[in-house]
């Protein structure tokens, strides 16, 4: 049985892991000139998995060049194995499975017919401060101060 100190330790070890996976994957897109970037903190929301990465692109062309990137970087440059890919072919939503993190790569259409966002709105979002430019996230949601 291993000491709860060293459980906490490897499970805080992981979660570092995926948070830097999911920035790198972030990063990734948008050095590609992937637009409206999120990453959602989904550990206190399920246990399936720890982020999700969600992007746009602006074509067939974009989402393949994200994915293969992207794939690139977590694989070997971060020395991380992709579980699975969805979607590849049909080039509206590419869902990249790395266990812990899933990247969504979606043409606008989709992305706001799915909107993912919304469905898992009690996630936070990580701030990309310092990892991605401003101008490629989404703009803070509109509070209404009444």
């Amino acid at each position: 049985m291993v000491p709860t100190s060293e459980a906490d330790s490897s499970a805080l070890q992981n979660s570092n892991r995926s948070l830097e996976l999911a920035l790198a994957a972030a990063r990734t897109a948008a050095d590609n000139r992937g637009q409206q970037i999120e990453v959602l903190d989904l550990r206190g929301v399920t246990p399936i998995f720890d982020y999700f990465v969600i992007v746009t692109g602006a074509s067939r062309r974009q989402l393949h060049a994200m994915s293969e990137e992207i794939d690139h970087t977590l694989e070997d440059d971060m020395n991380d194995r992709r579980d699975g890919i969805e979607g590849y072919n049909d080039s509206r939503w590419i869902l990249l499975d790395y266990g812990s993190v899933v990247i969504h790569l979606f043409d606008q259409e989709t992305r706001s017919y799915y909107d993912l966002e919304n469905l898992w709105a009690g996630a936070p979002k990580v701030d990309l401060t310092g990892v991605v430019d401003p101008s490629q996230t989404c703009p803070p949601e509109d509070v209404d101060a009444t």
